[in-house]
């Protein structure tokens, strides 16, 4: 048996596949094995896996089931005691595993072993931003108010995590794996290797834009943690109250990157149905972005945005 699965969904990622599946198998560390999903792509993905013929390559198809159901085909059919995801349009960094199981080794309570994330455009190109955090040990109150993680390709998992915390939910067609990570929080500990490990790749196809989706499984994900919250009662509507304006904080944002004007002042609005929130400094940074959008104008903020991000890639580059 492989010591790592590495589970790779596929609906119609053919455009990106190809450097996924590179990235995995040029890992430093070899004794894995590749899940390859595809969940009824029409894309051609089935017949271009099965001409790869690479030994550590499995290909399982099925009809289109959402991610949810791809990843868990995925565990099942996979043998290694740990699992790392990888969707198909991001790009691991060639030591990414071998640190992950490293970590694992020297430290049985961890459950689960994350990365920071770099943000790439549609060419996988890094764009400046890092998405870090250093939360670890028991994360299960810092995963509520955010997802730490950000991105489902960082994780590395003991697989008999999944025993106590069971399959992904088909039910949610997004914030899936925010709702796995929760749960894994509640029984076991997670920790961080402080490096961007993933290439997290923005472009038009990403599911970030389905504003009522997206705010109804995050409801949903909070409602059910809050079920089973492995924190004292008395604690319990503080977090929830911090986690919900946390959660329209962060679609407020969303939606502004997206150039989504009234969803970002529908979500601000709503994270202001808290007293706490009111005069917090993520609420009033927000309030005053929407504000300075305005009086510029929205093609003109965006104008100055682009070449804002443009010199934090070129500073990011010359840093590499």
């Amino acid at each position: 048996m492989p010591k790592v699965s590495i589970i790779i969904p596929s609906y119609n990622s053919l455009d990106y596949l190809p450097e996924a599946l590179d990235s995995a198998l040029q890992q430093t560390f070899r004794d894995i094995e590749v899940i390859i999903v595809n969940d009824g792509s029409t894309d051609g993905t089935e017949q271009w896996v099965l001409a790869q013929a690479h030994p550590q390559v499995k290909l399982f198809s099925q009809e289109n089931l959402g991610k949810s159901a791809a990843r868990n085909r995925g565990l099942a059919e996979s043998t290694g005691n740990y699992v790392a995801f990888l969707d198909a349009d991001d790009i691991w960094e060639p030591t990414k595993l071998e640190k992950q199981v490293r970590c694992l080794g020297r430290n049985p309570q961890v459950g689960l072993v994350y990365t920071w994330t770099a943000l790439a455009d549609s060419h996988g190109r890094p764009t400046g931003r890092i998405l870090a955090s250093t939360a670890s040990g028991k994360v299960w109150r810092a995963l509520v108010l955010k997802n730490i993680l950000a991105c489902g390709s960082t994780p590395m998992v003991r697989r008999q995590c999944f025993d106590k915390a069971g399959g992904f939910s088909p039910d949610l067609p997004l914030a899936q794996d925010w709702d796995m990570w929760i749960r894994i929080a509640s029984h076991d500990e997670f920790a961080v290797i402080k490096e961007p490990l993933v290439r997290y790749r923005k472009h038009d196809r990403n599911t970030s834009t389905k504003w009522a989706l997206m705010h109804t499984c995050s409801c949903l994900v909070l409602e059910r943690a809050f079920k089973a919250a492995p924190v004292p009662n008395a604690e319990i509507a503080d977090i929830y109250d911090r986690a919900r304006t946390s959660l329209y904080l962060y679609l407020s944002w969303l939606a502004i990157r997206k150039q989504a004007d009234d969803q970002a002042r529908f979500f601000w609005q709503k994270s202001q149905e808290t007293a706490s929130s009111r005069f917090s400094r993520d609420a009033m940074r927000l309030w005053v972005t929407l504000f300075v959008r305005r009086w510029l104008g929205q093609g003109n903020y965006y104008r100055l945005q682009k070449v804002f991000y443009g010199l934090r890639r070129s500073i990011s580059m010359l840093r590499v």
